[in-house]
């Protein structure tokens, strides 16, 4: 899951970008779909790091990394997850992600972040599947 080191998600924008490299006035990404647009990203920009977020648990003191949370999603629900965000009540959210992480705090974390992790997950399943057979390729090693 190193690569999630290169993949960014920036506020305001939907999807989810490759950080190329750094550049003097921000940041150089090419987003992950189809089009492969590369563009400037401003360095006022909020850019969050998927390597660096984290999923808050029913325990105060621990949190469980994305790229943890992704590996589960693989092994339990395979190349897409078929909830329809947009229009799957709360409670199916909850559910869905209860299957996936059943300690997650229930009061920090809120529907809409399950949400976007679900996109995103769809997003990289589709546009980055390397990411996944690299730790499959650790494992049956």
């Amino acid at each position: 899951m190193e690569l999630l080191q290169e993949v960014a998600n920036i506020s305001g924008k939907p999807g989810l970008y490759r950080i190329v490299k750094p550049g003097r006035a921000g940041v150089i990404v090419e987003s992950l779909d189809q089009l492969h647009k590369r563009e400037m990203i401003n360095a006022n920009a909020k850019v969050s790091v998927l390597k660096e977020i984290s999923v808050y648990t029913e325990d105060v003191n621990k949190a469980t990394p994305l790229g943890e949370i992704f590996l589960t999603i693989r092994k339990d629900f395979g190349l897409k997850i078929e909830l329809d965000t947009k229009t799957a009540s709360n409670k199916d959210i909850f559910d869905f992600f209860a299957k996936v992480m059943p300690d997650f705090d229930r009061e920090r974390v809120y529907p809409t972040d399950v949400k976007k992790i679900i996109t995103w997950y769809n997003i990289l399943s589709e546009n980055l599947p390397e990411l996944f057979e690299e730790k499959i390729e650790e494992e049956t090693k």
